[in-house]
């Protein structure tokens, strides 16, 4: 069992890379090897629609043809049991590299035939785990569900199966004096990450080891 993790964020030592890492810490607990790689640390971009992936009888059909930072993690997670996939929510959405990444990850194995179909030779997990500053209440208002569902119905579709874990109301931030960021109580924010992200952990905790378990895929 091998589960890969991906960390979307540019940051390597908050909040969603915190939870990435305890999912990976469950998935390594239920038995699993882990691996975890940093987004922002590699050289890559999303689809470029050249259709390689798609191209009748091609070398590279059903595979990304393209050469980067990006192709040994393809690779690694096209043998992979499980995968674990964290973002931060920028303007409403995941990063930019992350929506890079998924491109790129995704779209090789949808074949478009009626109905579409998947090249993906196996079944596997994918946990995602979003981190967002807003309440839930707001990121429903905003609309981020639809956005988390999409991602969800789609690596359903291609990899297996998918579940998504959202951390809401969460500190941006160690500092706030040192910022313009008034919209937010840097008491509440402090308290949020005292209190409830290590809670959080441990429901990031229990997703990796859901991912990493070999029933239900």
């Amino acid at each position: 069992m091998n589960v890969i993790g991906i960390n979307g964020s540019p940051r390597k030592q908050w909040n969603t890379a915190t939870l990435v890492t305890k999912a990976l810490e469950g998935a390594a607990a239920a038995g699993a090897t882990t691996e975890l790689f940093h987004l922002y640390d590699l050289d890559f971009k999303g689809c470029k629609s050249c259709m390689a992936c798609k191209t009748r009888g091609g070398h590279s059909y059903g595979t990304c043809v393209l050469k980067d930072d990006l192709e040994p993690v393809l690779r690694k997670i096209a043998t992979a049991d499980g995968l674990i996939i964290g973002s931060p929510i920028y303007f409403g959405t995941v990063t930019g590299e992350t929506r890079s990444f998924l491109e790129r990850l995704l779209f090789p194995y949808l074949t478009y035939t009626v109905p579409y179909g998947t090249l993906f030779s196996q079944k596997m997990k994918t946990g995602f785990i979003y981190t967002m500053n807003v309440t839930e209440e707001r990121s429903k208002e905003f609309g981020y569900e639809q956005i988390f569902k999409t991602n969800e119905r789609y690596a359903q579709m291609l990899l297996g199966s998918a579940e998504s874990l959202c951390v809401f109301d969460t500190c941006q931030v160690d500092d706030y004096s040192k910022v313009v960021i008034e919209s937010f109580d840097p008491l509440h924010k402090a308290a949020r990450r005292t209190e409830v992200l290590p809670v959080e952990c441990q429901r990031a905790f229990a997703l990796g080891q859901r991912v990493a378990a070999v029933e239900g895929v």
